[in-house]
C-alpha cells in the first residue's frame, strides 16, 4: 500500500479495515517527519516514543473489538500554539522557549477522543505574525513544491506537512489568513471556521476576537471529518458531500477581490467556476460593500489586541522579536482604547451590511485566496521593515476582512502556475455555514485532481 496516495479519510478506512496497523502507519509518518519534515523545516518537536505507544494501544483496542473513533490510528500533527500536556509550545518565538504545557488544548482532547495519534508540533511563524512562513529564530518554512519559495503562514508547518504527505491532517489557526495562506501556497485544503465556533481553550492567542481554529488537510472531506470532531459533532459534516451543487448560487464579486489579481490566478479562478457550474451551481455576479473600511477595522483590532498580549515583553525583551514581527505588534500604539472600542462596537453593523449586500442573491462567494502568486522567501523577507510590511499586505489583501467579520472561509487547490507553484480559490459563507463551503469544495474536488498532486521532493 502506497501511504502517500491515501488522504485522511482513506487512512482511517485502511486502519479500520485492518489493511494496515496504526503502528505501521505512524512509523511511516514519523520517518517522513524526521527526514523530509526536517529538511523542509516543518517540524519543531517530534513525539516519537509517545506516538508509537499510543498507536500500539489503539491497535490493541481494535483487536479487542472496541468501537473505533472517526480518526482511529491516523497520524496527525499540529501547529505549535496548541498546548499538548508535557510538551514545550514556544509559539515560534524565543520568548516562550521552555514553556511546557500542563494540559492539552480542548481540541487536542477532542481529536484524541476520536483516535488521532499526535506525532509532532509543527513549525509556525513567530507569535503567528507572518503570512509567508517567515521565522527569524528557527528558519523559514520551505515550500515542498520549491524550497526557495514561501510556504505561507502563520500555519507554515501545517501546510508543508500536509502537502508533503508527512501527516494526513493538521490543525492550524487563522487571525488574518493564517490557515488559508499556507493552504493556497502549498496546495492543500484549509478551512477558517466561524468566529467563536470552535474552542480556543489552550491555544496561544494573537488577537483573541479574531483568532479561529480550523483544519488543514488534502481534501474537503478530510476537513469535514476533522470539523465534525472538533465541533463536538455539531453536525456530521461529511453527510451531504455528494458532488451535487444544483440549487447552490455562487456569487462572483467583480470589484475589489478581482482587482489587481495575477493573470494566471484569474485564469485558474475562471476555470474553477466552470467546474462548479458543471456540478450544477448557478453563477451570479454580486456586489460587495466598502472593503477598505472592513480592512481598517480589522487592522485596528488586531494591532490593539496583540499589543495587549505583548506589551510587557516589548518593554523587557524587545531584542527577542524579529523586526518585522515587532513592527506589526507596535502598530497597536497608534490606536487608542476608544478607537479599538469603536471598531468592536461597529462590528455587528458592518457584518450585517456585508451579508445583506454580498449575499443578497447568492449562497456562497467565490474569490481568490491570494491575489498574487507565491513569493520567494528571499523577496518576501528582504528590504526595509516598511517595504516588507507592504509586501505582506499584498498577501493578506483578500483574507483579513473575514476575521473581523467572523465569517467562514475556505482555500481550495485550483491548479499550478507556469513555474509549478499551487494556485487556489477561496469560498466565503455566512456564519456557521461551513457545511456549504465543504459541500462546494468537495463537489469541485470530485471533478478535479489538483488536491491529489504530490510534490516531487529531492
Amino acid at each position: 500500500m502506497d501511504l502517500q496516495l491515501l488522504d485522511l479519510v482513506g487512512a482511517a478506512q485502511a486502519v479500520a479495515s485492518k489493511k494496515i496497523s496504526s503502528v505501521e502507519m505512524v512509523q511511516w509518518s514519523l520517518d517522513r517527519l524526521k527526514t523530509t519534515g526536517v529538511a523542509l523545516n516543518a517540524v519543531f518537536q517530534i513525539y516519537e516514543e509517545e506516538a508509537l505507544e499510543r498507536a500500539k494501544l489503539l491497535d490493541q483496542l481494535q483487536a479487542q473489538g472496541q468501537s473505533l473513533g472517526l480518526l482511529h490510528g491516523v497520524p496527525l500533527a499540529h501547529k505549535d500554539l496548541y498546548s499538548v500536556a508535557g510538551h514545550e509550545s514556544h509559539v515560534g518565538s524565543k520568548i516562550l522557549r521552555g514553556r511546557v504545557a500542563s494540559s492539552n488544548a480542548k481540541v487536542i482532547n477532542l481529536l484524541e477522543a476520536q483516535g488521532e495519534v499526535n506525532l509532532a508540533s509543527l513549525h509556525m511563524c513567530e507569535f503567528a505574525l507572518s503570512p509567508t512562513g517567515f521565522n527569524l529564530h528557527y528558519g523559514h518554512g520551505k515550500n515542498p513544491w520549491n524550497p526557495e519559495m514561501s510556504c505561507g503562514g502563520s500555519s507554515s508547518g501545517s501546510g508543508i506537512a500536509v502537502a508533503a504527505r508527512l501527516v494526513y491532517g493538521s490543525l492550524g489557526s487563522d487571525t488574518g489568513g493564517s490557515i488559508r495562506h499556507p493552504s493556497a501556497m502549498c496546495g492543500v485544503t484549509g478551512l477558517k471556521t466561524t468566529a467563536a465556533f470552535i474552542s480556543e481553550e489552550g491555544v496561544f492567542p494573537l488577537a483573541p476576537s479574531l483568532d479561529v481554529v480550523g483544519p488543514m488537510a488534502q481534501t474537503a472531506r478530510d476537513c469535514a471529518r476533522i470539523l465534525t470532531v472538533i465541533s463536538e459533532h455539531a453536525k456530521n459534516y461529511e453527510e451531504h458531500l455528494n458532488g451535487d451543487l444544483r440549487g447552490v448560487r455562487i456569487g462572483i464579486p467583480r470589484t475589489y477581490y478581482r482587482e489587481n489579481v495575477d493573470q494566471e490566478m484569474a485564469i485558474a479562478l475562471d476555470l474553477s467556476l466552470d467546474v462548479l457550474r458543471h456540478r450544477g451551481a448557478q453563477l451570479v455576479e454580486v456586489e460587495v460593500p466598502d472593503m477598505s473600511l472592513i480592512n481598517s477595522m480589522m487592522v485596528r483590532v488586531m494591532a490593539f489586541e496583540s499589543l495587549g498580549i505583548h506589551r510587557e515583553w516589548l518593554k523587557t525583551r524587545p531584542e527577542d522579536y524579529a523586526e518585522q514581527v515587532r513592527l506589526r505588534i507596535e502598530l497597536g500604539h497608534t490606536f487608542t482604547t476608544e478607537q479599538y472600542q469603536q471598531a468592536m462596537s461597529a462590528r455587528k453593523g458592518i457584518l450585517e451590511n456585508f451579508v445583506r449586500t454580498s449575499f443578497a442573491n447568492c449562497d456562497v462567494l467565490h474569490v481568490p485566496t491570494i491575489q498574487v502568486q507565491t513569493p520567494s522567501i528571499a523577496d518576501s523577507s528582504s528590504g526595509t521593515g516598511l517595504e516588507i510590511l507592504q509586501k505582506l499586505a499584498q498577501v493578506t489583501q483578500v483574507t483579513k476582512s473575514l476575521n473581523y467579520l467572523g465569517l467562514p472561509g475556505m482555500s481550495v487547490p485550483a491548479g499550478f502556475s507556469k513555474v509549478g507553484m499551487p494556485l487556489a480559490f477561496q469560498l466565503i459563507g455566512r456564519s456557521l455555514d461551513e457545511a456549504l463551503l465543504l459541500k462546494t469544495a468537495d463537489a469541485y474536488q470530485s471533478e478535479t485532481s489538483w488536491h491529489k498532486k504530490i510534490p516531487q521532493l529531492q
